[in-house]
């Protein structure tokens, strides 16, 4: 799984994964513009842009001759807005490389931003943001982010806000595209069995034309917090959602390979530390994870877990009793081993597609860590001790260092401010 970079003249870079025994060829296109390239006037336009990309372009005028050309050849595609970037992709077999490197890269650089076109899918958009707003397992981590973050693009909805999306305009797309969509910002991964020999005058021929001005660059996060922040969101609900975290460390600190098994032995599978405790001990709830999310210049552990409205004190009392051990003493050996294991494992069995690989990369590559291989990351999940465990743990596992987030039928927060400490 070794892979090429290769910047051209214009900025462009190009990252390309081969595998010859693959049986597809995935081409990816990502731009570093998302929700904190934003403000809080156009809140929710690198999300609403990516939709519009597929709604026709110079040579394929409507949705539906995008749509037809690439069922035409079996394809997959789609595309994803995150806070620090966009991506658009296709997956084929091998011998229709060419139509969707074709197509992905039409759609990237030449949409015509159809106003009648917009009108309609700002209906669309409105009836996803409702779909998330009613999935209050999702929704709370909305919440979550807004009180860690607070009034910050860290801290808003990627997809904007109802009102904002209403009011956007053709004029509004133009503007934003010009100022992020240009070659320094663009990173083309082709991943999968394709023709190495070839593949670099076939991708700069794709985006010749593409535009060289200079990028807009975004705010970087303000992280303040002085004590334990909590944030409840009244929903009427039959299960309460919870988001517990702490704030951690931008993608590139290594300390992040210690923070990644610290997460897994919380939460990772169905013999971590919260999954035994709340599920089979107290029987309080379905699902528990923690997970990890980094970013270029910020990071934060939580902690997730849907209960009954009744059991809310005393899940968060158990969560922060297994975040307090973790501070306490070292973690045994055995269970380290098998933190560590459990994270190499999943990482293998999910990269088995050519576009799980090429986003494997491609992240690495926005948010400005050394870019590895899969076998390199698992030497260092390898490498992590149980003293680096520990020392990570005492670092970020702090009162004012604590953010909490709740959607359901609760409306206490007193009684939950009380008990929301270590």
């Amino acid at each position: 799984m070794n892979f090429k970079k290769t910047i051209f003249k214009n900025g462009l870079t190009l990252i390309t994964i081969p595998l010859k025994d693959s049986p597809s060829v995935t081409v990816l296109v990502t731009v570093s513009a998302g929700s904190k390239y934003e403000n809080k006037g156009n809140n929710g336009i690198s999300h609403f842009l990516e939709h519009m990309c597929f709604k026709g372009t110079e040579k394929r005028p409507k949705a539906i001759d995008i749509s037809i050309e690439l069922d035409r050849i079996g394809a997959q595609s789609n595309a994803f807005t995150s806070q620090e970037f966009t991506g658009y992709y296709a997956k084929s077999h091998p011998m229709h490389f060419a139509t969707i490197l074709g197509v992905v890269s039409d759609i990237y650089q030449n949409p015509i931003f159809d106003s009648a076109e917009i009108e309609k899918e700002k209906g669309v958009i409105i009836e996803e943001i409702n779909m998330y707003e009613d999935l209050p397992h999702r929704s709370v981590h909305d919440v979550f982010m807004e009180a860690l973050y607070g009034d910050q693009p860290a801290g808003w909805s990627i997809a904007g806000t109802k009102e904002n999306v209403s009011h956007m305009k053709r004029e509004d797309f133009v503007a934003y595209r010009d100022h992020h969509y240009v070659a320094s910002a663009t990173t083309v991964v082709v991943s999968g069995n394709f023709d190495e020999t070839h593949i670099v005058s076939q991708v700069e021929k794709a985006f010749e034309h593409i535009p060289t001005t200079n990028k807009e660059k975004k705010v970087l996060v303000s992280e303040i917090q002085s004590g334990p922040v909590i944030k409840i969101k009244h929903k009427e609900t039959d299960q309460t959602h919870i988001v517990l975290g702490v704030r951690t460390y931008k993608a590139s600190d290594d300390k992040n390979m210690a923070l990644r098994v610290l997460s897994s032995i919380l939460g990772g599978g169905m013999s971590s530390r919260l999954f035994v405790k709340l599920r089979e001990e107290m029987g309080v709830g379905y699902y528990v994870r923690s997970g990890v999310d980094e970013f270029t210049d910020h990071g934060y552990m939580a902690v997730s877990t849907g209960v009954d409205v009744n059991r809310v004190p005393e899940v968060i009392t158990a969560v922060l009793g297994e975040l307090k051990k973790l501070t306490e003493g070292v973690v045994p050996p055995d269970e380290i081993e098998k933190s560590k294991e459990y994270i190499i494992g999943n990482m293998y069995l999910g990269l088995e597609s050519s576009d799980a690989l090429a986003e494997f990369y491609v992240i690495q590559h926005l948010l400005g860590e050394k870019m590895v291989t899969p076998d390199e990351f698992a030497i260092k999940i390898k490498n992590v001790t149980a003293e680096d465990v520990h020392m990570v743990a005492q670092e970020i596992i702090q009162n004012s260092n604590m953010t909490l987030a709740i959607v359901g039928n609760i409306k206490d927060q007193e009684h939950i401010t009380k008990i929301f400490n270590l």
